[in-house]
């Protein structure tokens, strides 16, 4: 099994966190987990990507990483900013993606952004961001500054036993199995007074303030020029997006799992993984 070493980034703004793994030589990588995981998101994929310098990062609010100053928000390119700050403290001018969930959608448009910066760009059942159209922006700016306007007033949930917030975290808008959650909990959960609760920044669970038009988000996946494997998942969350998907000149994949599939169980990590190691294998 790959050796993994804990290390802690001090960007100008924020501590991030991670796991860094694989030969020294290895193709440098970054791994961007979804909403509300952590970097344990990949502790299957790792040790079957041996070829990867690979760092599995705590994005910003998430896992061990620290929460944004206050009055700050978690917009998408503001995760794309703290990569490549990270990027730069390892000394990597060129680096490969890989995204699941929101850590694809940053991945995408972080690859649409920089295309001098990225050098292949693998997606596991994340590419676009949730859209809207333009006249529905008044009505979530206003449902936005409410929810921010309240968020002083509210606790984060603390569970008596770590079971439960196990169960609630298997339960939660993005379900995945018990072996899964248990993962994310190495990274995500913390004992407090009266029991246990997920480490992550509550403002992460607000409504976002704006979102990008349909052909604003297709306008950034269109825009990416290095070689793209998308994976997609049987039951995952792209079923909307299959007729763009189709446009696009990714390499694509679909794989029998939901939408953790890498992490639910190790059937699962096998198959995301070959996947992975043949598309780097190409490069």
């Amino acid at each position: 099994m790959t050796a993994q070493q804990q290390v802690n980034f001090t960007l100008p703004h924020v501590e991030l966190a991670g796991q860094l793994s694989g030969p020294a030589d290895g193709m440098p990588c970054i791994a961007l987990h979804g909403w509300l995981d952590n970097a344990g998101s990949f502790a299957r994929l790792t040790p079957r990507l041996a070829s990867l310098r690979l760092l599995a990062l705590d994005m910003a609010g998430h896992g061990l990483s620290g929460h944004r100053a206050a009055g700050a928000d978690y917009p998408l390119w503001a995760y794309a900013e703290d990569v490549l700050h990270v990027a730069a403290a390892l000394g990597w001018q060129r680096f490969s993606l890989i995204g699941h969930s929101l850590g694809a959608i940053v991945s995408v448009q972080l690859a649409a952004a920089c295309p001098e910066r990225i050098e292949r760009l693998a997606l596991i059942d994340g590419l676009l961001p949730p859209t809207e159209a333009a006249s529905e922006g008044p009505a979530r700016l206003g449902q936005a500054l409410a929810e921010r306007l309240a968020l002083g007033s509210k606790r984060k949930p603390v569970y008596a036993e770590a079971e439960r917030a196990l169960l609630a975290r298997q339960r939660g808008r993005l379900p995945l199995s018990e072996e899964g959650a248990r993962l994310l909990a190495e990274r995500g959960l913390m004992a407090v007074p009266g029991g246990f609760t997920w480490r992550t920044d509550p403002r992460l669970m607000l409504a976002s303030a704006q979102r990008l038009q349909p052909e604003q988000a297709l306008a950034y996946a269109r825009a990416v020029s290095c070689p793209a494997l998308l994976i997609l998942a049987e039951g995952g969350l792209l079923e909307a997006q299959r007729p763009l998907i189709a446009e696009l000149p990714f390499e694509q994949a679909i794989l029998p799992g939901g939408h953790h599939l890498h992490l639910d169980d190790e059937a699962g990590a096998i198959l995301v993984a070959g996947c992975i190691n043949r598309f780097f294998k190409d490069s």
